[in-house]
C-alpha cells in the first residue's frame, strides 16, 4: 500500500504531519458511510495507486482484468465514486465524453492546463497556489488537504502573412 512521506519540520516548533495509508483513509470513510471495505474495493484502490497520472474507468477495468482479477464495470464505477467521496481521487475536467480521474490524496498538487482543442493536459507546478490555498483555509480555521486548479485553453491561431 502507498504510504505518504512524513515531512520533516524545518523549525523546532513546527508540527509533524503524519499521513495515513490510503487504505486506512478509505476504510474509515466507508465505515462512516455504513459500507464495507471489501477485497474488490481494496484491489481497485491498489490499481488506482499503481496508475501514474490521469485514468479512465475503462482503463482501470482493463488493467485489473489483465492482471487476472475478475471485476465488474459497476464495481469499478461505484468504487471510483466512493474514492471521490473520500477525497482520494478527483474527476479531472477535460473536454470529451469519457470522464477522467486522478489520485490526489497524499500527492503533490497536479495543477493543469487543459488544451481543449487538442484534448491534451499539461501538468504545471504552481507553488504560489499552495500558499494561497493554505492561507485561505487558515483564515477559516481549516487545514487544506489538497486543491484542484485547471486552466482551459485553446491553441492560438497562427498569424497569416
Amino acid at each position: 500500500m502507498d504510504l505518504s512521506p512524513i515531512p520533516s519540520p524545518s523549525a523546532p516548533d513546527e508540527q509533524i504531519s503524519i499521513e495515513e495509508p490510503l487504505c486506512a483513509v478509505f476504510r474509515r470513510r466507508l465505515k462512516a458511510d455504513g459500507q464495507k471495505y471489501t477485497p474488490e474495493r481494496a484491489r481497485v484502490l491498489d490499481a488506482v495507486i499503481q496508475i501514474n497520472g490521469m485514468f479512465e474507468a475503462e482503463q482501470l477495468l482493463t488493467n485489473l482484468r489483465n492482471s487476472g482479477f475478475r471485476v465488474s464495470k459497476a464495481t469499478i464505477y461505484r468504487t471510483i465514486k466512493l474514492m471521490q467521496d473520500a477525497g482520494i481521487v478527483t474527476r479531472v475536467l477535460v473536454d470529451g465524453d469519457q470522464p477522467r480521474f486522478q489520485l490526489v490524496y497524499g500527492s503533490e498538487p497536479d495543477d493543469q492546463i487543459v488544451v481543449v482543442d487538442e484534448e491534451r493536459v499539461i501538468s504545471v507546478r504552481a507553488p504560489e497556489l499552495v500558499a494561497l490555498r493554505d492561507r485561505l483555509a487558515a483564515e477559516h480555521g481549516l487545514r487544506a488537504t489538497g486543491h484542484r486548479f485547471q486552466v482551459f485553453a485553446v491553441r492560438e491561431a497562427e498569424p497569416h502573412d
